[in-house]
């Protein structure tokens, strides 16, 4: 069984400027391309889970989706750094999209990607970690089964309720790569 990081993409790996769908609007937050090298130099699968309630809503298309994501995953490449997938939940109850306009249980806190992710690539989830900005990303892990549910302080902002929902809490993906390296160590 593999070992996999499942990172939220707005407010985990760029910066949140709500509805993030133009290549000009997105902005890597500082030291998360390092923090990919070295998680996978760790041989973790990086699996992006993300919430796109604007193709619901009407913001931005699917198509527009895609073309990011493809570059993202381009120019993340550049470094060397492989993304081994990206899920992503276009629903949402309040859009205008008819198609999308539903509920579901890929929308986190649902945890129906992760679960996707886990059959297709055969994820050990209580040796994996969730990492995102919001209640919704840890609640998702949590019903995901993931192991380690990290919380990072990059995206929105961060109420004690939010918190209590994370088995821990940094400052940014960048921290992560260092903290389970001391977490291994102590556990030797």
């Amino acid at each position: 069984m593999k070992n996999a990081i499942f990172i939220d993409r707005d407010g985990t790996i760029n910066i949140d400027n709500h509805y993030v769908y133009n290549i000009n609007d997105f902005f890597f937050i500082d030291n998360v391309i390092h923090a990919m090298i070295e998680l996978k130099k760790m041989n973790f699968f990086l699996i992006i889970v993300t919430n796109q309630s604007g193709i619901a809503r009407g913001v931005f298309t699917q198509q527009d989706f895609i073309f990011l994501t493809k570059w993202m995953i381009s120019y993340l490449q550049l470094y060397c750094v492989h993304i081994d997938a990206v899920y992503f939940c276009p629903h949402h109850l309040q859009g205008i999209v008819k198609q999308f306009k539903q509920n579901c249980l890929c929308r986190k806190p649902g945890p129906g990607m992760l679960l996707d992710a886990q059959k297709r690539f055969n994820i050990n989830m209580t040796t994996s970690y969730m990492v995102g900005d919001t209640a919704n990303d840890m609640l998702a892990g949590q019903l995901a089964g993931v192991g380690t549910n990290v919380l990072v302080c990059s995206g929105k902002k961060i109420t004690k309720k939010t918190m209590n929902t994370a088995n821990w809490v940094i400052k940014s993906l960048a921290s992560l790569p260092n903290i389970i390296k001391k977490q291994r160590y102590r556990n030797i």
